[in-house]
């Protein structure tokens, strides 16, 4: 398999989730590192109309928006599957990508997260703090869902690591990062997933920092 295209900027939480795909699976790839405003050139409009990352290339065919990407991955190789076949657990699954997607991207990754990690270096101004303190009941409540959803299991739709899993994780690995985050976290199966998922060849693969040095 070659041919694999993934455009999008180290650090991106879903940029992550998206490499993660191809490297659970096995599957080659080559990530086109995209300047800051990239996304909104003509060019990459083309590309992805919407203005965001990632998007991918295989061949002649494109592809964009993270879930479908990671799908797409799992189809390409038999090789440990992302998909539960039992129902519920596919259900689970599929549950907790879209709460990623509605509830921990809007008020964890946005209001908590970037403003921690990235609005001195990126907007030239310190954190938001008004913002920073409105979000965290609704990352408390993020994080109180997602530790009752995993219960005692090792992975969050069972026993096998699913799409659930890679979408999540680059997401709880930034917020660990934050005093808001690593006080939410602490004591939670949650974070004990997170433990585990971080020691996982994939996600040490596709840390910023190697992802950089690798281009």
């Amino acid at each position: 398999m070659s041919g694999i295209v993934v455009h999008g900027i180290p650090g991106s939480p879903y940029v992550r989730s998206a490499l993660l795909g191809f490297e659970e699976k096995g599957v080659p790839y080559r990530l086109a590192i995209m300047p800051m405003g990239a996304a909104r050139t003509p060019e990459y409009l083309r590309r992805q109309p919407f203005g965001r990352i990632p998007s991918m290339e295989h061949g002649d065919f494109s592809l964009y928006e993270t879930q479908a990407i990671l799908r797409y991955a799992d189809s390409l190789s038999p090789r440990n599957p992302l998909q539960p076949q039992e129902a519920k657990a596919a259900a689970r699954m599929n549950q907790i990508a879209g709460i990623v997607d509605w509830y921990v991207f809007p008020q964890i990754t946005v209001k908590i997260t970037a403003e921690r990690l990235m609005s001195q270096m990126f907007w030239g101004r310190g954190p938001d703090e008004e913002g920073v303190a409105k979000a965290l009941p609704a990352a408390s409540v993020c994080v109180q869902e997602l530790e009752r959803l995993i219960g005692s299991a090792p992975f969050l739709a069972g026993d096998c690591i699913s799409i659930a899993d890679l979408m999540l994780a680059p997401h709880i690995a930034m917020f660990r990062m934050t005093a808001e985050g690593q006080g939410l976290l602490r004591g939670t199966h949650l974070n004990e997933w997170m433990d585990r998922m971080a020691a996982r060849p994939s996600l040490q693969a596709t840390e910023r920092e190697r992802l950089m040095q690798a281009a």
